[in-house]
């Protein structure tokens, strides 16, 4: 028989948020692959876990991945931890899992603490719908293209950074985004020192002045007003003439009820408008 890999949440700050069930899956498994052996041994010292550990990170998970399947194979049950939350977001894991879901090895996630969602939750913001950005690229070009994506995108926004990036993460998302886009600036989640900063990017670089950027960030970030969205989309559209606007439609394969009906909502029109228009 295989064994199970585990995806374990561990805290994002506060130790007290470890879970009775993290704890008893940590201290029974076989093995435990970490991101920083260091970081997870304080961890794991302070719950007395002594299972063996493993260095599993982004230098050497396509290394260390199949070894970790083999031992799977094996029987042996694998627990994966990250430094902090969940493992696989913005963090090692996903590599691992595709792996163990292509060998046939079941994968199990035991859930905790997740950062994005904490400041999600605690900014106040449109939680409806909403994306996860992680770390901006490093990438100028892919930069560039996930910026132009923001720009437009009307869900909630939500990114992480290092506070020696703050700077300059926040003057690239106004020159995107605009200065006077709503933010949340979450630090320190969890911690003696958390603090969720509500205020406009233009008035978050401000702020840095004269308040250095301290400890871990998660951004989140408003959306763009869905009004004012519709509003330059549908100026955008009124340049091209009603009946090319369906016609295109027609094109790739939509029916004339249903190009009708997607160029009224294009134009912020109502389809009998666009068929009395096309008369």
């Amino acid at each position: 028989m295989t064994g199970t890999l585990y995806l374990v949440g561990t805290p994002i700050g506060n130790l007290e948020d470890m879970s009775y069930r993290a704890v008893r899956v940590l201290a029974g498994a076989d093995l435990i692959a970490c991101e920083d052996t260091r970081t997870s041994g304080v961890l794991l010292s302070h719950f007395e876990i002594h299972t063996p550990l493993v260095s599993y990170h982004k230098f050497n998970e396509h290394e260390r991945g199949p070894e970790l399947v083999d031992r799977l194979l094996a029987g042996q049950n694998i627990a994966l931890i990250t430094d902090a939350g969940m493992p696989g977001i913005s963090d090692p894991g996903e590599v691992l899992v595709r792996l163990c879901h292509e060998a046939g090895v079941p994968v199990t996630a035991v859930p905790g603490p997740s950062a994005l969602v904490t400041a999600l939750a605690l900014s106040g913001r449109d939680t409806r719908r909403f994306s996860f950005e992680g770390f901006l690229p490093q990438d100028k070009k892919e930069r560039e293209s996930v910026l132009l994506e923001m720009k437009t995108s009307t869900r909630t926004m939500i990114l992480y950074e290092a506070p020696h990036r703050l700077a300059r993460t926040l003057t690239l998302l106004a020159g995107a985004l605009g200065e006077e886009r709503p933010i949340s600036l979450c630090r320190e989640l969890t911690k003696k020192f958390e603090t969720v900063t509500d205020t406009t990017i233009g008035g978050a670089l401000k702020a840095l002045e004269t308040v250095p950027a301290r400890g871990e960030y998660v951004l989140v970030i408003a959306g763009r007003d869905m009004a004012e969205a519709a509003a330059e989309r549908a100026e955008a559209f009124s340049e091209i003439p009603l009946a090319e606007h369906v016609a295109s439609y027609e094109a790739q394969g939509m029916t004339r009820k249903e190009a009708m009906k997607a160029a009224a909502k294009d134009r912020g029109m109502t389809r009998r408008e666009v068929y009395q228009a096309l008369l």
